[in-house]
């Protein structure tokens, strides 16, 4: 099975090193010198990394017979693919591969079915679930640990409990109009629409 694990991006000094954006929580293992990573483009590679270093916080890569800044500029926004063991699970039981993630059950706690993943989005700041609803919508779950509570492989779910809006925009509560609305000029919280003082 094959795993997205970095996109490279540009390139550094003139001797053929490219910055990449890691997307692999074992750049060590996967990421290290000597590993040989297929492509997309296909035409990319196979690229074989040669040296890794980080700097100023990026990780840098060199691969064999790429030797200057042009030949690493051409490699720019190229991903690099590692083959993993389906079997193979991350060291921390804490973290899960996208395979093992995908079309899991997205539940509340309470049992209600909320839908299924149907793609798992990396973004710099947090990952994503992309869950496609039973009416064919989609929704987006951030994968953190306040939301997602539980991911349980076995039972082939994952159990989330979002904020009011996250799952249906009928709960939102916009602050602006809460504050405007919810309070009367003593600073007091009106009364619901129906109900008395």
């Amino acid at each position: 099975m094959q795993l997205v694990v970095a996109r490279i991006g540009r390139a550094h000094g003139i001797k053929g090193e490219v910055t990449v954006e890691v997307r692999t929580d074992e750049p060590e293992l996967r990421l290290g010198p000597g590993a040989v990573l297929a492509t997309e483009p296909a035409g990319a590679g196979p690229l074989t990394i040669e040296t890794g270093r980080v700097h100023s916080g990026r990780l840098l890569l060199r691969f064999e017979g790429v030797r200057d800044r042009t030949a690493a500029e051409g490699l720019r926004n190229t991903l690099l693919i590692a083959e993993v063991d389906p079997a193979e699970l991350p060291e921390d039981p804490e973290e899960f591969y996208d395979h093992q993630l995908m079309d899991l059950d997205v539940v509340l706690a309470d049992g209600t079915e909320i839908g299924r993943i149907t793609e798992i989005t990396h973004l710099p700041s947090q990952d994503l679930f992309i869950v496609e609803r039973p009416d064919g919508s989609e929704v987006m779950i951030p994968f953190v640990e306040e939301i997602v509570t539980e991911i349980d492989l076995d039972e082939q779910r994952a159990v989330i409990d979002p904020p009011p809006g996250l799952i249906d925009e009928g709960q939102a509560v916009i602050a602006s109009a809460r504050d405007e609305a919810g309070n009367d000029a003593d600073g007091e919280a009106a009364p619901a629409e129906g109900e008395d003082r």
